[in-house]
């Protein structure tokens, strides 16, 4: 499946959370340097859908805040 996700770094806690219009909001609390948001959004996204971190990948987006992610469950 593929994801929409707007993402936010820095914030105080990590979540996820689906939106009314079907896409999905990530607070990451890793600032966007060096790809550690990207890491931390691959993981929180892998452990809200209970897969591993390797079946879950950014599509497009990678150094934007709104990011394709592909999720292989």
């Amino acid at each position: 499946m593929i994801l929409r996700v707007k993402v936010k770094p820095n914030s105080r806690t990590s979540l996820l959370i689906r939106e009314a219009d079907g896409s999905w909001r990530a607070q990451l609390r890793a600032p966007p340097v060096d790809g550690k948001a990207n890491a931390e959004l691959i993981a929180l996204i892998a452990a809200h859908f209970g897969c591993r971190k390797a079946d879950v990948a950014i599509k497009s987006g990678a150094s934007g805040r709104m990011k394709l992610v592909r999720v292989n469950s």
